[in-house]
């Protein structure tokens, strides 16, 4: 940061709200500063440079002044606005609801390259139609809560940490159970080893390459069923963008 507060920054904008009659307040999710709340001056008035810029999937390097109580946003240099994603309603309910995410779990003052990475990755995927976006849409689920370091233990039991036989599943052990833990009485569905691995690959694969597998349609609907287990146990938020969804039928 200079002496004077400006302050370059490469990120995305999260969010956008009117403020007075030409104005706007932005979230905007960076990787130097973390997330950040800041005024756009005029960013509501046509012809202004900063009119698109400052709308939601704008993704370039925006140049801010951080002052004592407040961030404003002097100009930006827009890399890309995922277009294909704004001109197809039902992608932006679900570009909507990514960053709603992104949002949520995002923090101020922190080093958010990670999270921003995957965001940009995961809308990438979503604008080219790579795979279905309801297996998107829970493959970030996952990769945010992996990000957060909140995510099941596929890699051992957690009954009694046993690295082989993980034929079982249990949210409410947090994770991976063996077959003798099971069989002595530990509450837990099978799981297949193709969704064991699809589990771990998500979590742990580079982001280069997250979105670049392929599951049968039967893993699939495993993988997703365990995944909506998981979240409805430890993941209390709702955001209010997921009612979107039930729009593109993905509702759960």
């Amino acid at each position: 940061m200079s002496a004077d507060g400006s302050r370059r920054v490469s990120g995305m904008v999260l969010s956008s709200m009117p403020v007075g009659e030409t104005d706007k307040r932005i979230v905007l999710l960076t990787r130097e500063e973390g997330l950040i709340s800041a005024f756009v001056r005029g960013g509501r008035r046509q012809g202004s440079s900063m009119l698109a810029s400052s709308t939601p999937f704008a993704f370039g390097v925006f140049d801010v002044y951080i002052g004592r109580s407040s961030v404003t946003v002097h100009s930006a240099s827009i890399d890309n606005y995922f277009t294909e994603i704004r001109e197809d309603i039902d992608l932006v309910w679900y570009g909507t609801y990514f960053l709603e995410i992104a949002e949520y779990y995002g923090l101020e003052g922190a080093d958010e390259t990670e999270r921003l990475n995957l965001l940009y990755v995961t809308l990438s995927a979503l604008g080219k139609g790579i795979m279905d976006p309801d297996l998107i849409r829970w493959i970030y689920e996952l990769r945010t809560w992996a990000v957060g370091g909140e995510y099941p233990n596929v890699y051992s039991c957690t009954g009694c940490g046993r690295e082989e036989e993980l034929s079982f599943f249990s949210p409410s052990a947090g994770g991976s159970i063996c077959r003798e833990c099971h069989d002595s009485g530990v509450d837990a569905d099978p799981i297949s080893d193709s969704c064991l691995y699809a589990i771990r690959y998500i979590i742990a694969t580079p982001l280069n390459r997250l979105y670049s597998f392929k599951l049968t349609e039967e893993v699939r609907v495993e993988l997703i069923d365990l995944l909506k287990r998981w979240k409805n146990r430890y993941v209390s938020h709702r955001f209010k963008s997921e009612e979107f969804l039930k729009f593109a039928g993905k509702g759960e």
